[in-house]
């Protein structure tokens, strides 16, 4: 008969004494009772090699092109965008902004923006230094991003050097945040504030000024349909925009004509949100769009009742012309 299989003994290790120890403890006498935190290490001091002259002078190169990234985007969308060297593959300077460089127009709009402000900063207070040496790095403490001087855009030179100048300072000699600008230019505004001279129906012709939001629409006219503080909200004929109020121009038109123009305005807003609507129909509603007079012409009547029928809007209007 086949042996029955037995079991085999584990067999347990004996508890380790000193004469166990790894090599490595039993030369440095420390047992592993010891308290691990009570225990030395020593580190091997590793010695900084100081920058050459010419590592020096290359850091110093490359944080001044860091410095100016934003300037060089804007500059360089500037001149894409006025000399429309987009034109070979896209329609628009939207499109080609959105497909080459991923962001939107207004993204476009806020570095061309801001590198005007970084120009005007060195123009005012740097003249006689060359650009090279117009950085943190100099002795004036200039932007280093779109952000800190977006709340400036709007200001005209001197408020954009007199608000910087205040932010700096705030800032304690750094360069300041976008936050702390528009803090200065929150308390100016405060100290200057004066009623907004505007109101509800009224119509008026825009200042672009510096605003590269209405871009194109200066001397268009335009009904207020909400009043702020420092801004008024407008529309215009091909959107809502808000804007400051020194953008603005009263027309000083009477209550009769700012009524007229309010329903040339309505007519113009239901077929500007027609989908379909062609270059050519635009093209007149811009024209509608830049009238210097509070009605229409019987030819310009015609013509956006044309319009009106082929898109099948607003079709029981009576005709507004020479009112």
């Amino acid at each position: 008969m086949p042996k029955p299989i037995s079991k085999r003994k584990k067999t347990t290790p004996a508890a380790s004494d000193d004469s166990t120890l790894p090599n490595d403890l039993a030369e440095k006498d420390i047992s592993p009772q010891e308290n691990p935190a009570l225990a030395t290490i020593d580190v091997t001091a590793v010695e900084i090699p100081e920058l050459t002259e010419q590592e020096q002078s290359d850091r110093l190169h490359l944080e001044r092109r860091v410095e100016r990234a934003f300037f060089e985007a804007g500059k360089a969308l500037t001149e894409l965008r006025d000399r429309r060297l987009y034109r070979s593959t896209h329609k628009t300077f939207e499109d080609y902004c959105r497909d080459r460089f991923g962001h939107s127009r207004q993204k476009s709009n806020y570095l061309i923006a801001a590198a005007n402000v970084y120009e005007n900063l060195t123009t005012i207070c740097c003249q006689n230094l060359p650009p090279e040496d117009l950085t943190t790095n100099g002795s004036q403490i200039l932007p280093t991003s779109e952000g800190q001087v977006r709340p400036m855009t709007k200001l005209e030179p001197q408020e954009q050097w007199q608000v910087w100048q205040a932010a700096v300072q705030q800032a304690d000699g750094k360069v300041p945040t976008g936050r702390v600008v528009k803090d200065v230019i929150e308390r100016i505004l405060e100290r200057t504030k004066a009623p907004n001279p505007y109101h509800l129906g009224e119509v008026c012709q825009i200042l672009a000024k510096d605003n590269p939001e209405l871009r194109g629409k200066g001397g268009c006219w335009c009904i207020v349909s909400h009043v702020g503080e420092f801004s008024c909200t407008v529309t215009m004929w091909d959107g809502e925009y808000t804007v400051r109020i020194d953008h603005l121009k009263p027309l000083n038109y009477l209550e009769s004509e700012c009524q007229q123009m309010q329903l040339i305005s309505d007519r113009i807003s239901r077929l500007r949100e027609n989908e379909k609507l062609e270059e050519a129909a635009r093209a007149v509603l811009k024209h509608l769009g830049e009238l210097k007079r509070p009605y229409l012409t019987a030819v310009e009547e015609k013509l956006l009742s044309v319009i009106e029928r082929e898109y099948g809007v607003n079709e029981g209007n009576e005709p507004i012309a020479n009112l």
